[in-house]
């Protein structure tokens, strides 16, 4: 009987950890647009430090300091997207190209 419910059990915890990642994530505005993603960076660069630091203190450790990043993400998002559908665009062409630079290859090592 435990050999059943045990998988059951640990599918149960994982869906509900995916799920609750999934609603934090949204309820912090980051499945939203550029802007709303960046006014979120913004708030974790807010609380992260100092909730890291208050943790560091009470276990004893110290952490070097954290490097400043000047970082939009819209902008990343935007050049992602391009350079995705740039590659996809080109992909038909591409394969072709090395499709027939394969052929040619093979029909040399044949000869």
């Amino acid at each position: 009987m435990a050999s059943r419910v045990f998988p059951v059990v640990r599918f149960i915890i994982k869906g509900s950890l995916a799920g609750a990642a999934v609603y934090v994530a949204y309820d912090q505005g980051l499945l939203g647009n550029g802007n709303r993603g960046a006014e979120a960076l913004k708030k974790a660069r807010a609380a992260l430090p100092p909730a890291i630091q208050e943790w560091t203190n009470y276990a004893g450790w110290e952490l070097p300091s954290t490097p400043k990043f000047d970082f939009s993400v819209s902008e990343s998002w935007n050049t992602g997207v391009q350079t995705t559908i740039s590659a996809l665009s080109v992909a038909p062409t591409r394969i072709r190209e090395y499709t027939q630079d394969g052929w040619k290859y093979v029909n040399d090592l044949i000869k």
